[in-house]
C-alpha cells in the first residue's frame, strides 16, 4: 500500500512523501515561496489569477465561496506591491478557501500568520496594490517553469509546492 493508503481523511499531506509516491505524475516548483499563513499543509482544487500589482481579482475571487480550493496567482514575481492583506485573507477563511499562492508579495503578515488560511507568498509590502481588477480568472498560468491549469490539485506545505501535470 501506499504511504496515502495509510493518511487518515483530512490529515496533512507531507509533500516530499506525495513526491515519494507519485514522482514525475507532480510538478515540483523549486522558486523558494515564504510560508506565511496559519495554516502550514494546505491543498485543493487550482484557481487561478494573473494580475500584476492589481488586486482587484483577487479580492473578489476570494469573496465568493472557495469549496476548499487554493487560488494561485501569478503577480508576475513582483514585490513591489502587496496583492493580498489580512482583509481580503479574512475573507478567504470566511468563504471556505484552503489557501492562496502568490507569485508576488502580501502584506499583514503577522495578522495573516494567526488565521486557519494556507499562505505561500514570495514575501511582503505594506505598500498597497492598484484596485482596477486588471487581469485574468481561471487561465492558466505558468510560475517557475510549472503549470497551474484551474481544476488540476496543488499540495503545499514548509517543503515547497506540487502540482498535478
Amino acid at each position: 500500500m501506499t504511504a496515502s493508503a495509510h493518511r487518515p481523511a483530512n490529515s496533512p499531506v507531507n509533500t516530499a512523501d506525495l513526491y515519494d509516491e507519485r514522482g514525475d505524475d507532480l510538478a515540483s516548483v523549486s522558486l523558494q515561496f515564504l510560508s506565511l499563513g496559519g495554516r502550514s499543509h494546505f491543498s485543493g482544487p487550482v484557481r487561478t489569477i494573473r494580475c500584476f500589482q492589481d488586486n482587484g481579482l483577487v479580492k473578489s475571487t476570494l469573496a465568493t465561496p472557495g469549496n476548499g480550493a487554493v487560488l494561485v496567482v501569478d503577480g508576475g514575481g513582483s514585490l513591489g506591491t502587496a496583492l493580498m492583506g489580512d482583509m481580503i485573507a479574512k475573507s478567504a477563511v470566511a468563504n471556505g478557501w484552503a489557501g492562496v499562492v502568490i507569485n508576488g508579495a502580501i502584506r499583514d503578515r503577522e495578522a495573516i500568520a494567526g488565521l486557519e488560511l494556507g499562505v505561500k507568498a514570495l514575501g511582503s509590502n505594506p505598500r498597497k496594490s492598484a484596485k482596477a481588477s486588471a487581469g485574468e480568472v481561471d487561465v492558466d498560468v505558468l510560475i517557475d517553469g510549472v503549470r497551474f491549469r484551474p481544476g488540476v490539485t496543488v499540495w503545499c506545505d514548509p517543503d515547497g509546492i506540487l502540482v498535478e501535470r
